[in-house]
C-alpha cells in the first residue's frame, strides 16, 4: 500500500490517466446498470399443485399429497417438502439444497410424478413448476360502477396495451374471477327425457371440441379439413346437440339444461375507493429498468383515462419504484452536500487546490463503484442505494482527515510531494480498518438474507385457476381456455 501511494504521487500523470478512465467508464457505465425495488435471487423452489375438486383436506392428503411425497423423496438435490392439503386442492412445496441444478430436479419431479398411475380418477393434471421471484413494479386499477363483465373486458383491454408498451413485457390481470360457464341440470328434466347425468357430462366433452378431418388433395393444392366444435359461450353450449331422435329432430343441451354463463363461484371479492375494481400487475423482467417501467405505465395511465368508458377510473397504485426514486433522490441529495461540505471545509481553512483535489475523490469513487456493479452481477436497488448512502458519510470524513493531515505536513517541511506521500500513509492503516470493521459489521446479512427468503416464499406462493366448463361439479375444460392467476384480495 505504501509503495503504491508514493508511485502514484510522484507519477501525477498515470494517477491523472487512472481518474479520468474511471470518471469515464462510471458515466458510460451509469446508464447501463440494472434497476430494480429489491435485488433479484433464486428461490430455489418446486411447487407440485394437484386440484381434486369436490375432496375433502383428509382425502387430498391421503389421494394426492402422500402418493407426490413418496414419489419424489428419493430425488437427489431435494432439501425438504411441505405439503399442503386443502379442500379441492394438494400443494406440495419442493425446497432445493444450495448447490442443487433446478432445471434438473424439475424434470426428475416431472418425470416421477407423471409416472404416478394411482391418483383418485376425479384428479386433474398435476401442474409442475419452478416457482420465480416476480419482481412488481406497478400496478393500475381499474374501478368504477359497472358489471364484474364489463370490468374484466376492459382490465384485459387495459393489459394488452401495456403490454405493447416496448418498456414492458410481463402483465397480468389480478384480483379477477376466471370465466367460467355452468351447466345446472334438475333430476326432473332426465327423467323427462330418459337421459343420465354422465350422459350430458358424456356429451358435453364429446361434442365441445375441434376435431382435424384429413386432407384433399385438389388440383389447386392440398385442402385441410376441421370440424369446428368447440364450445366457448353460455349460447353456444345451449346449442349443442346431446342425441339426434329417430324424426330427426335434436335434443340440445338448452332443452334439459340451464347454462350460466359468468365467473368461477368464489369467495373473493375487490374494491377501489369503495367500488369493483381489477389489478392489472406490470412486472419488470431481465434487464429492464424499474423507473422506466413506473414512467412508460404512467405515461400510459394519462393518455388512456380518457378513452375508458364514463364512469370507470384508471390510476396507478403500489408504485414500488417511488421507493427507489426516493432513495435514489436522498443519495444524489447527500451527495452534493457531501461534496459541498468537504470542499468548503477545506477550502476555509486549508487551501482551495487542496480542496478541490479531495473533494473530486468523491465522485471519482462512486462512479468507480458504478464501473464495477454489473461485472459484480449487482444492480441499483433499495439495499445498494443504502451502502452507497452509508458509504458516503464515511467518504466524506475520511476525505477530510486524509486532506488534513497532508495540509499539516506540508506546513512543517514545505514540500507538497513529501507531504502527500507521509501524510496519506500516517492515516492509511486507521482508515482502512475503519472501512473493514464496518464491512465486518455488515457481512453477516448476506447469509441471513438467503435463509429468510424461505418463509416469505412459502407464505407468498399462489394457485393457478384454470378457468372452465362446470357440469354438476364436473369440470369439462375447453381445449383452449386461457389460463388465469388469481388471488383472494380486499
Amino acid at each position: 500500500m505504501n509503495g503504491a501511494i508514493g508511485w502514484f504521487a510522484r507519477n501525477r500523470v498515470a494517477a491523472n490517466l487512472l481518474m479520468v478512465f474511471v470518471l469515464g467508464a462510471g458515466l458510460m457505465t451509469v446508464g447501463r446498470v440494472p434497476q430494480e425495488v429489491f435485488p433479484e435471487f433464486a428461490l430455489d423452489l418446486i411447487q407440485v399443485t394437484v386440484r381434486y375438486l369436490g375432496a375433502a383436506p383428509e382425502e387430498v392428503e391421503q389421494g394426492v399429497n402422500v402418493r407426490i411425497e413418496e414419489a419424489v423423496q428419493g430425488i437427489d438435490g431435494i432439501k425438504q417438502l411441505t405439503s399442503t392439503a386443502a379442500e379441492g386442492i394438494g400443494t406440495v412445496m419442493i425446497e432445493l439444497e444450495i448447490d442443487a441444478d433446478a432445471r434438473k430436479v424439475l424434470d426428475d419431479v416431472k418425470t416421477s410424478v407423471d409416472a404416478i398411475e394411482t391418483f383418485p380418477q376425479e384428479t386433474e393434471k398435476p401442474i409442475i413448476r419452478e416457482l420465480t421471484n416476480r419482481r412488481q413494479v406497478v400496478d393500475v386499477a381499474i374501478f368504477g360502477d359497472t358489471d364484474e363483465l364489463s370490468l374484466k373486458h376492459l382490465a384485459e383491454r387495459v393489459r394488452d396495451e401495456i403490454a405493447a408498451l416496448p418498456e414492458i413485457t410481463q402483465v397480468e390481470i389480478a384480483n379477477a374471477r376466471p370465466y367460467e360457464v355452468t351447466i345446472e341440470v334438475s333430476e326432473d328434466s332426465l327423467r323427462r327425457h330418459g337421459i343420465t347425468f354422465d350422459f350430458i357430462a358424456n356429451a358435453v366433452r364429446r361434442s365441445s371440441i375441434d376435431l382435424p378431418g384429413g386432407s384433399v388433395k385438389t388440383a389447386g393444392g392440398e385442402i385441410l379439413l376441421r370440424t369446428m366444435g368447440q364450445a366457448y359461450t353460455g349460447d353456444q353450449f345451449d346449442r349443442l346437440a346431446l342425441l339426434t331422435r329417430p324424426d330427426g329432430t335434436h335434443l340440445q343441451l338448452g332443452d334439459v339444461a340451464t347454462v350460466v354463463d359468468g365467473f368461477a363461484d368464489t369467495d373473493q371479492i375487490s374494491r377501489f375507493d369503495g367500488k369493483p375494481a381489477m389489478l392489472v400487475k406490470v412486472y419488470r423482467t431481465g434487464q429492464q429498468r424499474a423507473l422506466d417501467v413506473s414512467r412508460a405505465v404512467s405515461r400510459y395511465v394519462e393518455t388512456a383515462r380518457h378513452r375508458v368508458p364514463e364512469g370507470i377510473t384508471l390510476t396507478t397504485w403500489q408504485d414500488q419504484s417511488r421507493v427507489l426514486r426516493d432513495r435514489l433522490d436522498m443519495l444524489l441529495r447527500n451527495g452534493r452536500v457531501g461534496f459541498a461540505l468537504v470542499f468548503l471545509s477545506l477550502a476555509l481553512f486549508l487551501r482551495l487546490r487542496l480542496a478541490f483535489w479531495v473533494s473530486l475523490g468523491i465522485p471519482v469513487s462512486f462512479l468507480g463503484a458504478i464501473w464495477l456493479m454489473p461485472a459484480m452481477d449487482v444492480s441499483v436497488n433499495l439495499m445498494s442505494l443504502f451502502a452507497f448512502i452509508l458509504v458516503l458519510g464515511m467518504v466524506v470524513d475520511d476525505a477530510i482527515v486524509v486532506g488534513e493531515n497532508i495540509y499539516t505536513h506540508q506546513q512543517r517541511h514545505d514540500d507538497p510531494l513529501r507531504a502527500a506521500i507521509e501524510g496519506t500513509r500516517e492515516v492509511s492503516k486507521p482508515v482502512i480498518f475503519a472501512i473493514l470493521t464496518s464491512m465486518a459489521a455488515f457481512a453477516p446479512l448476506a447469509g441471513r438474507a438467503r435463509r429468510d427468503r424461505q418463509d416469505h416464499v412459502h407464505g407468498a406462493a399462489h394457485c393457478d385457476l384454470v378457468p372452465g366448463v362446470l357440469v354438476g361439479g364436473i369440470p369439462v375444460h375447453p381445449a383452449s381456455a386461457p389460463v388465469a392467476s388469481t388471488a383472494p384480495h380486499s
